[in-house]
């Protein structure tokens, strides 16, 4: 990645505004540290939930339009919404499923509270519901229902449904972003006629994620199918897209699941084929989440705080003016350079540009908007206006560098910035997995001495023969799972890392959050 600034600051920009940690001295507390500095989130009064604030939840709206706009340009499916609540008898139907959240699940149980005789509040013990509800942790039961009730016939195939909603999960370990217990994300769930169709569905899914993740969050992801012990619960196949973040530790940013016929069972999801017998549908699902906004802080931000892609930023630039405010000149100019900026386009998007107005030194609104990451400040004072200038600074830059560019050139010059700047984010991230990416490491004697090494480990690409319990093993001595099984095998033949045996299967291992 993109080395660390230097703490010597540009003009007048006041050093104590760097983050008060690095990314090197300790990871996690400069996470949230940049959190806090870039405004992106807080913790709330709900143990492992987060209120996630304007900038931070202006980002996650950039992804939730331009990901739906993608859904829709590729035909992927029709937005719905599903109840929040769960019924647990019909939660209970898909055993399988059931274990694999029972210990997330939060559970309601009274639909009424009241004060007791110690003025706190309880639950009324005469307002309890016949059947506890579960706080939906994934939606694929009660979606379920709804699809038994709209699939009769095979003319009713594919049903092609998603739902952009809140999702509540009880984790132990939480995260802003990353890990929470309540979080926002879309959720894909679509019935065929049978497996091809819907294997096609979930490798089609699994390769629009990348396009969006690659195209929009400048993420270079690794696509590849889970282990059989890592897929999710009731899954025949899970197939996910592994980042890789800036202390060498893998998210998990997307997945996308052929469910089978478990799923359809346990809901009774039949259909009458073309030949008039009863059959059951085949169901898949796929999600995205919150959790992408926290690998893109965690792939990109740098030691100032927050660097935002600009295909995924609010502001394309901001303008800070620069002299005494109200400065007719000046003020003048601007609203020119705003005017210039009018039909301008970037990414298929309107170029945003923003003007800063507020009544601060100008040098404190240009370290803000540093550390909140927008990609483009543009600096205009008496000077520029007097010259027919503005002062470009670029955020994948040092903040003491700056181009002096004509008024009739800024718009075609902004643009092809934010192209550069896009390009130059993704080339950094790519270039920082390649180079902790390692690829001959045979043993596992070599394989445990590289995760217990100090620094950032990353990840490693070996064979493996499919031995669970070595796999299970790794995983509990060393916190170490196989990521994915990359679908670019190169098919060659090797032995095993974990057990010595002949395997022709590459594997990424790694930690994660």
């Amino acid at each position: 990645m993109a080395s660390a600034v230097s703490n010597s600051s540009a003009s007048s920009s006041p050093t104590q505004n760097l983050l008060p940690v690095t990314r090197k001295e300790n990871f996690s507390d400069w996470y949230r540290a940049v959190l806090n500095a870039a405004e992106l989130a807080e913790p709330s009064s709900v143990r492992g939930c987060m209120v996630i604030k304007p900038w931070g939840y202006g980002i996650w709206q950039q992804v939730q339009r331009q990901m739906d706009d993608l859904f829709q340009r590729e035909k992927c499916c029709d937005n719905a919404y599903f109840p929040l609540f769960i019924p647990t008898s019909l939660f209970a139907k898909e055993a399988q499923h059931v274990a694999g959240f029972a210990k997330e699940c939060a559970v309601v149980t009274h639909y009424r509270m009241k004060l007791d005789k110690d003025g706190k509040m309880v639950a009324d013990p005469e307002a309890a519901l016949e059947e506890p509800l579960v706080v939906r942790p994934t939606s694929e039961t009660i979606i379920g229902v709804s699809m038994h009730n709209w699939i009769q016939s095979y003319r009713d195939l594919p049903l092609l449904l998603n739902q952009w909603c809140n999702v509540v999960r009880w984790e132990h370990e939480t995260r802003p972003f990353i890990r929470t217990t309540e979080f926002l994300w879309q959720e894909g769930h679509c019935a065929f006629e049978n497996a091809e169709e819907a294997g096609k569905n979930v490798q089609k899914m699994a390769q629009v994620y990348r396009s969006f993740m690659t195209q929009v969050c400048a993420l270079p992801v690794i696509l590849g199918e889970k282990t059989p012990s890592e897929r999710f619960a009731g899954a025949v196949q899970t197939f996910c897209l592994e980042a890789m973040v800036q202390d060498g530790k893998a998210v998990q940013a997307g997945t996308s699941h052929y469910l089978g016929t478990n799923f359809a069972k346990a809901a009774e999801i039949y259909f009458t084929d073309d030949k008039n017998e009863k059959q059951l549908a085949h169901t898949t699902s796929w999600g995205v989440s919150t959790r992408l906004v926290g690998t893109v802080i965690m792939t990109h931000a740098d030691d100032q705080g927050m660097r935002v892609p600009p295909r995924l930023a609010l502001h394309h630039a901001v303008i800070i003016p620069s002299g005494h405010v109200g400065t007719q000149e000046r003020d003048a100019y601007i609203a020119k350079i705003e005017t210039l900026f009018a039909e301008a386009r970037f990414a298929d998007r309107p170029v945003c540009v923003k003007v800063d107005g507020r009544d601060m030194h100008p040098a404190e609104k240009g370290y803000e908007w540093i550390r909140k990451g927008v990609p483009i400040r543009l600096e205009i004072g008496a000077r520029e206006a007097k010259n027919g200038t503005v002062t470009i600074r670029r955020r994948d830059q040092d903040m003491k560098q700056s181009t002096i560019i004509k008024a009739d050139e800024l718009v075609a010059t902004v643009i092809k910035t934010l192209e550069e700047i896009q390009s130059n984010y993704y080339t950094q991230a790519q270039d920082f997995l390649n180079s902790h990416m390692r690829t001959d490491i045979t043993t596992l004697e070599e394989l445990n001495a590289y995760f217990d090494s100090p620094g950032i480990p990353g990840f490693v690409r070996a064979k493996w023969s499919g031995d669970a319990e070595a796999e299970e093993l790794l995983k509990k001595e060393k916190k170490v799972t196989i990521r994915c099984i990359p679908t670019d095998q190169s098919g060659t033949e090797g032995k095993c890392v974990l057990t010595g045996k002949p395997a022709t299967t590459d594997v990424i291992f790694g930690r994660s959050y």
